[in-house]
């Protein structure tokens, strides 16, 4: 084919933009209001863009700026790869198309959209804020169109490198981590902003330095660089742009055609790699024999495998460790703020067979008595503690080094193991007790009609938990407050742990009975998602 397809594919983006907005009206009403929230967010980042002109670290912010909305750029097409349909090369595999044009057509297409125009605003408001005389602002028009270029480039070519996992259910299940990453950039976000209000964006010249050479940063560095004078400098951060993009569309094109060529064998096992899956016994031989470690193993393999059980261990993990480390590290922080990370995993505990979702059926037919029921909860139990012990004595010890405060560590270890106990207790209860289901898909962690089930299971363990651990937060509040109580710490840790140990055990032993009585109104709990 040698006629242009540029035009071609970008009535093509039109027309899915169109007809995807005819589908229904909440969908349209959705578009029309986000594109709306996206347009006046774009507009007011603008004018305070605009607003830096004159201030002598305006540099300083725009380049990071624009080196964070590449790596937004670089990130957002592997949560959401269903929010652009021409993402999808594969579509178009069947066509008589060579890659060059398909990748100039594709470029321009991509043109298209909320996403460039927010990114267009933004650039736009960075050049005008660093721009100064002819020679800058010859250099900002080339500037902007190049880093657009560059950001609509490398979205692409990390797209296309991983379509083949974007269009698979595995594919499809990593934007459940999506959430994830918002929420741990928001948090880093608020801390950078923090630091940048206490010390002022000075702290921000010796990294743009840095940042002023890496695309598509360079692009805006180069605007400031010409403002300034040096000429010889800003066609040099031009041309790394260049090279950026040059390499990119290179890139692009050689994973197309590749894609275009080469037959689907991302969902087809080889024959090695299913011997070895079935031959692997690694993790079957660090656990204990019989039922526990079979138990424990499956719970295992969940964590590592299912997508849904994946996201709440990862959030878990990310936010126990964010909330001690962050508050440590800006001074504002509590030692015992540690005991957050075994509260966030001992959540894992609540709703063990919600997980199982109607594959559960199978687990109760192995289940005839309380004896049984002891054991699979006392191993799911287990399996937890092997992630939550060590990952909670690790955020405890960092917060600890970060504060300084070492005298207070076996006491806040004592609090932690106690707590996580006391969650492992109440969690085996109310899994017995209020059971619900996970939907497998979609982004809903629990079936519609059961929120308030959760909610109750959730909360009122949680705060029975907390009650239960009042013993050894008592004698740790009597330990404080004690002329020698420093003599004290060491004691509690012992305790502490052996508080976790028993009333672990008294949990589990009051679950058991329970859940080997409801077995039928737990198999239909959970198997209503």
């Amino acid at each position: 084919m040698t006629a242009d397809i540029t035009p071609v594919v970008v009535r093509l983006k039109l027309s899915l933009l169109r007809n995807g907005l005819r589908q229904s009206g909440g969908r349209r009403a959705a578009w029309i209001a986000s594109a709306i929230a996206v347009l006046l967010f774009s507009v007011l980042q603008l004018l305070g863009l605009v607003a830096l002109r004159g201030d002598e670290h305006a540099g300083s912010v725009v380049v990071p700026l624009v080196a964070v909305l590449a790596a937004g750029w670089a990130v957002m097409p592997l949560f959401f790869p269903g929010g652009d349909e021409t993402l999808d090369p594969t579509r178009l595999v069947m066509l008589p198309l060579r890659p060059r044009p398909l990748v100039r057509a594709l470029l321009v297409a991509s043109l298209v959209g909320i996403g460039p125009v927010f990114t267009l605003c933004l650039l736009v408001g960075s050049v005008v804020s660093v721009a100064h005389g002819v020679p800058g602002y010859v250099f900002s028009v080339v500037g902007v169109v190049l880093a657009l270029l560059v950001c609509v480039a490398l979205a692409r070519a990390i797209a296309v490198a991983n379509i083949r996992l974007l269009t698979s259910r595995k594919g499809r299940d990593l934007a459940v981590l999506s959430g994830l990453v918002i929420a741990i950039g928001a948090q880093v976000v608020n801390f950078g902003a923090q630091r940048l209000g206490s010390g002022g964006l000075g702290q921000l010249d010796g990294p743009t330095e840095v940042l002023k050479w890496v695309p598509p940063a360079s692009a805006i560095g180069a605007v400031d660089s010409a403002s300034e004078g040096s000429y010889a400098v800003a066609v040099l951060q031009l041309a790394v742009s260049v090279a950026a993009l040059v390499g990119l569309l290179a890139l692009w094109s050689r994973h197309l055609t590749r894609l275009m060529t080469s037959p689907d064998g991302s969902t087809l096992p080889s024959a090695e790699g299913a011997a070895r899956e079935r031959n692997s016994t690694g993790l079957g031989r660090l656990l204990p024999a019989g039922r526990t470690g079979t138990v424990m193993e499956r719970s295992l393999r969940y964590v590592w495998r299912d997508p849904k059980t994946k996201a709440a261990w990862v959030t878990s993990l990310a936010i126990g460790l964010i909330v001690p480390v962050f508050n440590a590290v800006q001074g504002t922080g509590s030692i015992y703020f540690a005991c957050f990370a075994a509260g966030m995993l001992g959540v894992q505990m609540y709703n063990q067979f919600g997980q199982d979702t109607s594959a559960f059926w199978m687990v109760a037919m192995t289940i005839s008595s309380t004896r049984d029921a002891y054991v699979e909860l006392r191993a799911r139990a287990l399996a937890l503690l092997v992630i939550t012990l060590p990952y909670a004595a690790l955020v405890t010890v960092l917060t600890t080094a970060l504060i300084g405060d070492w005298a207070k560590l076996p006491e806040v270890l004592g609090v932690s193991f106690a707590l996580l106990g006391a969650m492992l207790a109440t969690g085996a209860w109310t899994s017995a007790r209020f059971p619900y289901s996970i939907p497998q898909e979609g982004y809903k962690n629990v079936a519609p009609g059961q929120s308030g089930l959760a909610a109750s299971a959730v909360v009122g363990g949680m705060v029975s938990a907390a009650l239960l651990c009042a013993p050894v937060i008592a004698l740790t509040i009597w330990a404080g407050l004690s002329a020698n109580g420093d003599d004290w710490n060491w004691i509690l840790l012992p305790v502490g742990t052996a508080y976790g140990i028993a009333i672990t055990l008294g949990g589990l032993h009051l679950a058991a009975p329970r859940t080997a009585r409801r077995l039928p109104e737990i198999l239909q709990a959970v198997s209503k998602g």
